[in-house]
């Protein structure tokens, strides 16, 4: 059983050796349609060039190289890919809050605006009455909208 094994390996590295010949002759040739023909044998054809062609085992090595250096250049593309898309979903993030700051900074100027008119002011409670505000309560609420657009409407 081992003999046998030990043959197969044997008959397949004498294959696998002798993988790497190629034909090195190699024929080409017009037909009378205008066809063109390559062929290992010669055709007797009146057109007929022989073309002369070496070939060399490629190196492994150099080809594994070659990979590895195609996979991190894919790598690094990808990474400044992620970047540049992180950078840009940053950036829009950033506009959206200056956009939603400015809405906050009206709505508090309209609010504080209100709060000036010295018309009266209410807080509706949940059963639907209204709760007027007395003069501290005004002051109160002028104060904490005054600081919220300090917050918001710094640009």
């Amino acid at each position: 059983m081992k003999r046998k094994q030990l043959l197969i390996g044997f008959a397949v590295l004498a294959l696998t050796a002798n993988s790497g010949v190629a034909a090195s002759e190699i024929y080409k040739w017009v037909d009378e349609d205008g066809n063109v023909h390559y062929e290992d044998r010669p055709s007797g054809a009146a057109s007929e060039q022989h073309l002369a062609l070496s070939s060399q085992r490629t190196d492994g090595s150099a080809v594994q190289q070659r990979v590895d250096a195609y996979a991190e250049r894919q790598a690094a593309r990808e990474e400044a890919r992620a970047a540049a898309d992180a950078e840009a979903q940053k950036a829009e993030d950033a506009q959206a809050e200056v956009e939603a700051n400015r809405k906050k900074c009206e709505n508090y100027r309209a609010q504080l605006q209100t709060i000036q008119l010295e018309a009266p002011l209410y807080k509706e409670k949940p059963d639907g009455e209204r709760e007027y505000l007395d003069d501290t309560q005004r002051d109160e609420a002028r104060t904490r909208t005054q600081e919220l657009i300090a917050k918001y409407c710094t640009s």
